[in-house]
């Protein structure tokens, strides 16, 4: 399914850093960077049906590369 974030991330943290994120060698072959964090957020989402959506959305981000696999983790509405 296709969605797109309408707006800006709410409330975005860390949940993550450094040794605590699991994925980080896949990370750093995938895209490079050193300094990997998980981090979680709340969005406004349009899926591909047109609907809108609140929802959690979990993603990994490094300095110099932004933000990577943006994830629907749970919809709260």
């Amino acid at each position: 399914m296709r969605w797109e974030i309408i707006g800006d991330i709410r409330e975005a943290e860390t949940i993550a850093a450094g040794p605590g994120v699991k994925a980080r060698r896949w990370l750093h072959k995938r895209y490079g960077g050193k300094r990997w964090r998980k981090c979680k957020g709340k969005a406004t989402l349009r899926l591909s049906d047109g609907t809108m959506r609140e929802a959690e959305l979990h993603w990994y981000e490094a300095t110099g590369i932004g933000r990577q696999e943006l994830k629907i983790k749970r919809y709260l509405d």
